[in-house]
């Protein structure tokens, strides 16, 4: 099944057109004609078939044939991950993690992070990009990067955990994951948190955790972490 999107659509909708870039992509790249079959998503969750009714590469309309609404998953997976100092390595792990079934992403700015400015434009088309491709009908909430210290005092529900390198008593992760129960996790940068970093979120209630016996890369440790509770809460 070939996915695409549209945010504006509900079930009360009937009939709209794509905008100029997609529609020109379906009629010119993929050689849809009239009464064509498409399948479409509005990221919440609903997957609708329809028909196209005008093949026009600057506004290809189709009309909903039916719908299906995709129930949420009973627990949410909320990783707050420090930007990596070559970029292309945070697009990656933003691929993979939605690709994965994460629910909510933060980049955070922490003390020894090497880059401190995210283009969240870029990252919204990565994530999007990797919904479709992999046919997830809901799309992961990006939000704006915020300094550590200011998402370590927001309310997050459910266990909130963070993986560090530091020599320190921690729990597996294995050990402490539990089916359908939300999630908040801070992956740090190249250089692992500092030490007041882990003891501001230790004060806020966060528990530490280890990935494994081995040093990973900022987005080796997200893309783990997601797979891990991902295959926890798996039926």
């Amino acid at each position: 099944m070939q996915l695409f999107y549209n945010p504006t659509i509900n079930e009360t909708t009937k009939t709209f057109s794509f905008d100029k870039e997609e529609s020109k992509h379906i009629i010119k790249v993929l050689r849809k004609k009239d009464t064509d079959i498409l399948f479409v998503t509005n990221g919440l969750g609903c997957l609708f078939e329809t028909e196209i009714t005008l093949a026009s590469d600057n506004k290809c309309t189709v009309k909903i044939l039916s719908f299906e609404q995709k129930d949420e998953s009973k627990f949410k997976l909320h990783l707050a991950v420090a930007p990596t100092k070559m970029n292309d390595r945070y697009e990656w792990f933003l691929e993979k993690v939605t690709e994965i079934g994460i629910h909510e992403i933060t980049p955070i700015i922490c003390d020894r992070s090497e880059r401190k400015v995210v283009n969240n434009d870029r990252f919204d088309k990565i994530i999007l990009a990797a919904m479709k491709q992999s046919n997830e009908l809901f799309l992961p909430k990006l939000n704006p990067a915020i300094p550590f210290k200011e998402f370590i005092k927001l309310q997050n529900n459910g266990i909130k955990l963070i993986a560090h390198c530091e020599e320190t008593d921690k729990k597996t992760l294995k050990s402490i994951l539990k089916p359908n129960e939300n999630v908040t996790m801070l992956i740090g940068p190249e250089g692992d948190f500092s030490e007041k970093e882990i003891t501001l979120a230790l004060e806020n209630n966060f528990i530490p955790v280890s990935l494994g016996n081995t040093r990973l890369r900022t987005e080796t440790a997200a893309i783990i972490a997601c797979h891990s509770v991902v295959f926890v809460n798996e039926k």
